[in-house]
């Protein structure tokens, strides 16, 4: 949803900066692989050491990336299906180092197997519902939108993650259950998108 909503008008804020970007020679997938390597390192290193916080925001921040590759894109007046390949991969990279590292914080240092298991369902079906949105438009089909996407999710999980960090009880465990809830009914939706897609298709 925030993908229909927010995300055009973020990205045309930051045209201006991709195209100092440019000038100075970075390429959209520079950026992509700069904001993936710290994106992951940043999980992975503070995550399952505690500092949760530091984790939030360096996530954030990184991830936030993302949107600028895309900006400079603009900027150069042209994607690439090599460039759109590369930050689909990617953003499979950093959730599962992201989802990977709550889940290991869950187990070894909060010890809550609960909020673990709800971490380890969210990253499934998070990578599940991108597939099914790729192999269906791969076969011609279409299988998009949802309720969340993974902007949605990279907000439930980080504001969980850092509500924690700032001591709020349960708030890890409250933010993955609830994820993992809106993702199930997120890959319902989308399966019920693909069946129609598939039945107009071969109206």
């Amino acid at each position: 949803m925030l993908n229909i909503f927010a995300r055009a008008s973020v990205s045309r804020a930051l045209d201006p900066l991709a195209r100092v970007l440019l000038r100075a020679g970075v390429t959209p997938n520079v950026m992509t692989i700069v904001g993936t390597v710290a994106a992951i390192v940043c999980a992975l290193g503070f995550f399952p050491n505690g500092l949760l916080l530091w984790g939030t925001f360096t996530v954030w921040g990184f991830a936030m990336l993302d949107l600028l590759d895309g900006a400079i894109a603009r900027a150069r007046g042209h994607g690439t299906p090599l460039g759109a390949t590369l930050d689909a991969t990617c953003d499979r990279l950093v959730d599962g180092a992201l989802f990977g590292a709550i889940a290991w914080w869950c187990f070894v240092d909060a010890g809550n197997l609960r909020a673990a298991g709800a971490a380890l369902v969210s990253l499934v079906l998070g990578q599940v519902i991108s597939y099914v949105k790729a192999r269906a438009e791969a076969s011609g089909l279409s299988a998009d939108g949802g309720l969340i996407e993974r902007a949605e999710r990279l907000i439930i999980a980080l504001v969980g993650t850092g509500l924690q960090g700032l001591h709020v009880p349960y708030a890890v465990e409250v933010s993955q259950w609830l994820l993992a809830a809106l993702s199930a009914l997120t890959l319902g939706q989308r399966m019920v998108a693909l069946v129609a897609s598939a039945r107009e298709a071969h109206s």
